[in-house]
């Protein structure tokens, strides 16, 4: 496997919950005086404005109402008493952004007592990922915009404090089958496999490095068909060996 460093984030290494304890209360009743929503990080890469280069952007909402009104914060909202977590995180993405990811998995639970003044919010947050023809079929306007991942504005409520720790999740996890594979098509070359590599990691990685490592990994395969129009020697394709991701580690909830 490619090795990287990723600085853990202050979250993580402060936070004594466990996988199953974040299940348990998330699933379960909340106290009086307390709600319960959900909130979303989609990722998708798009080219930077200046270098052209693919970098990691999402898309925010811009609040319409107090508080925090006119600042910019992740799609989501309330928690109906009918409705799933995952159901509810694809339906607020649907109504903001039109968007139906096909990677949405929970990322985290965040419910410190003065993260919303007044009523205490607990808020389940999952992560998506999406392809970026796909992003660029989402829904922007005045209140709904795509903003670069490692520039973000000052956001509502602790959205910058939940879009570090989603950076984090995905740059530890990229080398996961599923991670980068929600980003590409179902057959690539491995050009573009490192271009994903490359965007999520922020910074260049050795091509015949990056394609021996790949190869050993055991969750490529290698196809017959090669890139059409190519004008000199053409790149291979690959697709994803669906059998790697089950050996992938479950979807990180704390």
């Amino acid at each position: 496997m490619l090795e990287h460093s990723v600085q853990t984030p202050p979250i993580a290494q402060q936070s004594p919950l466990a996988v199953g304890d974040a299940r348990a209360s998330a699933a379960g009743s909340v106290a009086a005086g307390s709600s319960l929503a959900v909130s979303t990080v989609i990722f998708a890469l798009r080219p930077d404005d200046e270098s052209g280069l693919k970098t990691l952007w999402l898309p925010l909402v811009r609040r319409t109402r107090d508080p925090h009104r006119d600042l910019w914060a992740l799609p989501g909202g309330w928690l109906p008493a009918d409705e799933e977590l995952a159901a509810a995180a694809a339906r607020t993405l649907r109504e903001t952004t039109e968007l139906s990811p096909r990677y949405l998995e929970q990322l985290y639970t965040f419910g410190d007592i003065d993260r919303s003044p007044g009523l205490r919010v607990v808020s389940v947050v999952y992560w998506a990922l999406v392809r970026s023809e796909v992003a660029e079929r989402a829904s922007v306007g005045e209140n709904v915009r795509w903003f670069a991942a490692d520039q973000l504005p000052p956001l509502a409520f602790d959205h910058n404090r939940i879009v570090e720790y989603a950076l984090w999740r995905l740059r530890t996890k990229v080398e996961y089958a599923r991670i980068a594979h929600a980003f590409l098509g179902d057959t690539f070359t491995l050009a573009q496999l490192r271009e994903v590599h490359e965007a999520v990691l922020q910074k260049a990685l050795d091509p015949a490095n990056f394609r021996r490592s790949m190869e050993s990994s055991g969750t490529l395969i290698s196809t017959d068909q090669h890139v059409a129009g190519a004008r000199h020697r053409p790149a291979r394709l690959y697709r994803y060996d669906g059998r790697a991701s089950e050996h992938d580690p479950p979807g990180p909830t704390l």
